[in-house]
């Protein structure tokens, strides 16, 4: 039995990439999970507040952190037990002193790749794609941020117009970034409103396998590569951007490329959203990769 052990710093984003990579590993042989939430504060107070609840725990074979706060503690337990170190993201220290470094394509830009790295599209999530969906919609909304601004009445005229144009049973959530006030003005469209403070972790994931179709605001990249996972056809609802050609309009741009996204305008041309030509699995495809690489005996 394969023993895992996730570093969490508290921030839902990191923990679900976490969470989503020891599910997958769990699918592909026999595991348990432990978890250990990081207390704020010094590198010296989270190792030692670590290395306390360890001594309750199974001695881990793998320990996986994302997020800045995870990386020290990360590092430090990883050869205090003798387990691999696998970090998500790219982290603020070295590569080179992870066992296994899950970094998203475009944060690798023009950087040769070494052997403990693998390139991600996008980040891991807890998504499993399924096909048997149900009659609904599901519309994500994030919120302003570093690249985009929030632009209230173009969103909720799309969100208007997506809602009436066909019979799906449409649902909407925000973020912690959605600004106040944006589900009460789009309380008159006819859509069921799920603000996220009244949502459970498992919420969302199970809302993305029942949808056939998903609309994301473009800020939301975690979102829309969720969504992507999901085998729903998806559906990019316009927010203004501040700067172009930055990293997250370069994947957006690669996305609709590809036809795996359908912006607004395009829908307005057609009024139809089309699944991606194929659907993303990348936690399942890097926990092959981590089993090969680091545990064969176990295939």
């Amino acid at each position: 039995m394969l023993s895992i052990l996730l570093l969490s710093d508290g921030k839902p984003g990191h923990f679900n990439q976490s969470k989503g990579l020891a599910e997958a590993l769990a699918r592909h042989t026999p595991s348990e999970v432990n978890i250990i939430e990081l207390p704020l504060g010094s590198w010296w107070k989270k190792i030692r507040y670590a290395t306390a609840q360890l001594a309750s725990l199974p001695k881990p074979d793998i320990i996986i952190g994302a997020g800045h706060r995870t990386h020290v503690p990360l590092l430090y337990l990883g050869r205090k037990m003798k387990a691999r170190s696998i970090v998500m993201m790219r982290p603020s220290l070295p590569t080179r002193l992870f066992d296994l470094c899950l970094i998203p394509e475009h944060d690798l830009k023009n950087r040769a790749l070494k052997t403990n790295v693998i390139p991600t599209v996008g980040a891991l999530n807890r998504i499993i794609a399924n096909k048997a969906k149900s009659h609904q919609g599901l519309i994500l909304i994030g919120g302003p941020s570093k690249e985009y601004a929030w632009n209230e009445s173009s969103l909720l005229e799309a969100v208007a117009e997506i809602s009436r144009t066909n019979n799906l049973i449409w649902h909407l959530t925000d973020s912690r970034r959605t600004p106040i006030g944006f589900m009460e003005a789009v309380s008159p469209s006819p859509v069921i409103l799920h603000p996220h403070q009244d949502t459970s972790a498992d919420w969302l994931p199970n809302q993305l396998q029942q949808s056939s179709e998903v609309w994301v605001t473009e800020d939301s990249v975690s979102m829309i590569f969720e969504a992507l996972s999901s085998g729903a056809a998806v559906g990019l609802l316009p927010m203004k951007r501040l700067k172009e050609n930055g990293k997250i309009q370069q994947t957006i741009k690669q996305l609709i490329d590809s036809n795996s996204l359908t912006t607004y305008s395009s829908w307005l041309a057609q009024r139809k959203l089309s699944p991606a030509p194929t659907i993303l699995n990348e936690a399942d495809r890097c926990a092959k990769i981590i089993t090969q690489k680091i545990f064969p005996h176990l295939l």
